[in-house]
C-alpha cells in the first residue's frame, strides 16, 4: 500500500507563518509531480502550488496567483516528498491542505492524495 501522508499545519495568526510536508510511503519508485490543494469549508478544492520534473531533469515550481511571493514548495521527488513553506498567512488561507502526487509503483504512474491537514489563520 503506498499512500502520501501530511503533517504540519495548525493555527497562526494572520501575517504569521506555517509549514506543511507530505511524504510518500511505502514501496515507490518516485514521482514526476506533486502538488499542493487546498479546499475551504463550501469551496471547491483549488491548487495552491505545484513542484514537477522538466524532461530535461530539471524541476519547476507553479504557485496560484494569490499565493505568489508568500508561499513556497519544494520537495525531492526521487523519494516522494513534499513541503510548502506559507508566510504572510491570511484568514483567507484558511482551509484543509491536501497533498497530491503521481507517484510511480506497481509498474506505472497513479495519482494518490493525502488525508488532508488543517490549516487556520485567525486575524
Amino acid at each position: 500500500q503506498v499512500e502520501l501522508v501530511e503533517s504540519g499545519g495548525g493555527l497562526a495568526q494572520s501575517g504569521g507563518s506555517l509549514s506543511l510536508s507530505c511524504e510518500g510511503r511505502g514501496s515507490r519508485s518516485g514521482a514526476y509531480g506533486m502538488r499542493w490543494y487546498r479546499q475551504a469549508l463550501g469551496r471547491e478544492r483549488e491548487l495552491v502550488a505545484e513542484i514537477s520534473l522538466t524532461p530535461t531533469g530539471g524541476s519547476r515550481t507553479q504557485y496560484a496567483d494569490d499565493v505568489k511571493g508568500r508561499f513556497f514548495v519544494s520537495g525531492d521527488m526521487s523519494k516522494t516528498i513534499l513541503n510548502l513553506q506559507m508566510n504572510y498567512l491570511r484568514p483567507e488561507d484558511t482551509a484543509t491542505y491536501f497533498c497530491n502526487g503521481d507517484v510511480y509503483y506497481s509498474g506505472r504512474y497513479r495519482t494518490l492524495w493525502g488525508q488532508g491537514t488543517q490549516v487556520t489563520v485567525s486575524s
